[in-house]
């Protein structure tokens, strides 16, 4: 290796100058003879060169040439295209010369030069330079400037390289550094709105062409006003070469359009405009923007309906405007015979609205709901159902109640419904008035047995119930009695009603077979009451006729009776006091057609036709007996005799007033002291094997305060 050195070294003494390529991405270089002395009149020149994206460092580690002043005789020059990056000698920089010491000397590009030169002579020994280089690569990013930019958005280096990139919403052009837009499709549909160059007022995007069109219906005319702000690139010789504006309306066209100064307003007389915007690949203008409105044909101004609104209420109108026509609360829009909310109308090309204004209708809450058995009441005399008309609702008295008792009106609301502060939009039923005939009581009662006749409309809730088959041989016919409940059903004692066919089975006769009277006082004038044939019959299911305990039963009657002085209805038990039972020695009043004859027998009763039967009703003031002492009464009796807890006693033990043969299924009566209401405590059930009225012989009743609800029950069908 050596001798190949000292051959190159021949070499290039013997010729005097020299040159060498070295491509490699590093390298060592030295004078001649280094670390010997180099020889004199010499010059060579290393040529490097590294790969494109690279640039070359080259340092000294070692440097010792001959010093002179400017380095005229011995000297290292390094150059890079066609640039001195320096010119070294001595050894140590003076005022004169130059030595390069530790600095790295950088070439701009991948091409460097080193070149060696010595004069003819040397005074001193010299020994040259070691010299080192290397390829670093170029951080392209790094060194770009404002003036002079790499890439338009971002900059990316790598090794041996770089590379571009955008920001969101831009692309990179085909130079793959410059970033356009994507802005050929931009379409206006409204009749107003703002339109500017992207980034505004930022710099354009370089590189793009933007379409924007405005497309509005026919009969529209778009004016276009742009702001005073407004710079694209022009040239001050040639119209607009790089940057322009150009809008086209219709027939139109303006444009091309650049510099500093605003179009400002331009009427297009069109409703479709395309404004076309092209930027070159340079510049740093800020660009434009513009507002555009839309006016067309003018419509006749409105005025609002009696009771009436109009939205928006405008002193002019033109194409596409729309008005809302609404009316005042209390009042709708009559459109073509409709009701409703509202109605829009709107202003069309031709300068006519679509249609006429309405007028305002004042609501109408119509008939109201009739109530059964009730009456309506308008506040005005002729009848108004219209908004803010009132209406009480009442009850046929005395016959009828109103269920809730309001006292208030109803009121047409503003959404044509009446209306109750109350109840709302619900109306109150009325329910039949029970326990208060309209013919008080006397206060002096006799017994029934040989007892006073009662005045007509003294019990309006008494009934006779006759049951009737003539198709059996020999006939059965019986009849007892009840009391209506409502208007519907009637209470009575379940052996009234029971077949008398043998058999285990407990059935009630058929319905076909009964009859019921209502309003009935005299019995020889059948024909002067209300009578009703029988749409259900209900016994409790628990009825024993032994010992006739659960002895009551429910009549559904085929049609509703209309109530009055002769026809009301009983109540049943309701408050607590009342469901606990009738106590010990309360008098009770008890009513019915039944033998009047207390010596005649049931024998007699049936063989005669029921002619010892009483014409006129009876009743008679009965005390309730202690059910202790009832009890040890039928105990010290032969038979089959039970008082069970569903059953109380009433009577003297002396006897002369009592209910009888007939009397069966009517109702033991006592009057509530608070509400002096007649209420049902008991029905005429059994007695004892004597004559009725005998003494130490009480009558038992159904206790019916243990029913109320098996009666509430089935009234509900």
């Amino acid at each position: 290796m050596r001798y190949l050195l000292f051959f190159c070294a021949c070499a290039l003494l013997s010729s005097g100058v020299g040159a060498v390529e070295l491509s490699d991405t590093y390298g060592t270089i030295q004078s001649p003879r280094f670390p010997d002395s180099y020889p004199s009149d010499t010059e060579v020149t290393w040529n490097m060169t590294v790969p494109v994206g690279f640039r070359i460092k080259l340092y000294f580690l070692h440097f010792d040439l001959e010093p002179s002043y400017l380095c005229e005789y011995d000297y290292a020059k390094v150059e890079a295209e066609g640039l001195v990056l320096g010119t070294f000698c001595g050894k140590e920089s003076t005022d004169t010369e130059q030595a390069p010491g530790q600095q790295e000397i950088l070439s701009p590009g991948p091409t460097m030069s080193l070149t060696f030169h010595s004069d003819f002579s040397n005074e001193e020994r010299f020994t040259g330079f070691d010299a080192h280089y290397t390829a670093v690569d170029v951080d392209e990013c790094m060194e770009q400037s404002d003036e002079d930019l790499i890439c338009d958005h971002h900059c990316h280096n790598y090794i041996s390289g770089f590379y571009c990139s955008c920001r969101f919403g831009y692309l990179l052009h085909t130079d793959n550094r410059t970033c356009k837009v994507e802005c050929s499709d931009n379409l206006y549909t409204l009749r107003s709105g703002t339109i500017s160059s992207s980034d505004f007022p930022n710099p354009y995007p370089k590189s793009s062409d933007c379409l924007y069109r405005i497309e509005l219906e026919e009969g529209f005319s778009v004016t276009i006003i742009f702001d005073d702000s407004f710079d694209i690139e022009d040239h001050p010789e040639v119209t607009c070469p790089y940057d322009f504006l150009k809008i086209k309306a219709g027939r139109k066209e303006y444009g091309p359009i650049c510099g500093e100064k605003s179009p400002g307003r331009i009427e297009t007389g069109s409703n479709s405009v395309q404004i076309l915007f092209h930027s070159d690949n340079s510049g740093e203008n800020r660009g434009w923007k513009l507002s555009y409105v839309a006016a067309g044909n003018s419509c006749p101004v409105l005025q609002p309906p009696a009771n009436g609104n109009i939205e928006p209420l405008q002193s002019a109108y033109t194409f596409k405007d729309q008005a809302l026509i609404t009316c005042n609360v209390g009042y709708h829009v009559l459109k073509d015979n409709l009701e409703m909310d509202a109605f829009q109308i709107e202003c069309q090309k031709d300068g006519t609205w679509s249609n006429v204004v309405p007028t305002c209708k004042i609501v109408d809450c119509k008939a109201p709901r009739p109530l059964e058995n009730g009456h309506v009441t308008f506040s005005t005399t002729n009848n108004r159902t219209t908004y803010q008309s009132s209406l009480q609702y009442s009850c046929q008295q005395p016959f009828y109640e109103m269920v809730p008792n309001i006292t208030s009106a109803y009121t047409c609301e503003a959404n044509g419904v009446w209306k109750n502060s109350e109840l709302g939009t619900k109306i109150p039923t009325c329910q039949p008035v029970c326990g208060q005939p309209t013919r008080p009581l006397p206060g002096i009662i006799k017994r029934i047995i040989g007892g006073r006749n009662a005045e007509p409309g003294f019990f309006p809730w008494q009934v006779l119930i006759v049951v009737e088959d003539l198709s059996r041989v020999p006939e059965e016919k019986w009849f007892g009695g009840g009391a209506l409940l409502s208007e519907s059903w009637v209470l009575t004692a379940a052996h009234v009603l029971r077949s008398q066919r043998r058999g285990s089975r407990v059935i009630p006769v058929s319905k076909e077979h009964v009859t019921v009277y209502l309003g009935l006082h005299d019995v020889r004038n059948k024909m002067d009451a209300v009578n009703r044939t029988v749409e259900k019959i209900i016994l409790h299911d628990d009825y024993d006729p032994k010992i006739y305990n659960h002895d009551i039963a429910l009549v559904k009657l085929k049609g509703k009776v209309t109530l009055n002085m002769y026809v009301m209805p009983l109540c049943l038990p309701r408050l607590e006091h009342e469901l606990e039972g009738p106590l010990p020695n309360t008098l009770g009043l008890v009513a019915g057609w039944g033998i009047s004859n207390p010596n005649a027998t049931v024998d007699e009763v049936i063989s005669s036709g029921m002619r010892t039967l009483s014409d006129i009703l009876q009743y008679v003031k009965l005390p309730v007996v202690l059910h202790a002492e009832c009890k040890t009464s039928y105990e010290s009796r032969s038979g089959n005799y039970s008082v069970t807890e569903n059953m109380f006693c009433a009577g003297f033990y002396e006897g002369g007033k009592d209910t009888c043969l007939g009397d069966s299924g009517g109702a033991f009566i006592i009057q509530d002291p608070d509400t002096k209401r007649w209420v049902v405590q008991g029905l005429v059930s059994w007695g004892g094997p004597e004559e009725c009225a005998s003494k130490q012989v009480y009558g038992v009743y159904t206790k019916v305060s243990n029913y109320v609800d098996w009666l509430e029950e089935n009234l509900a069908f």
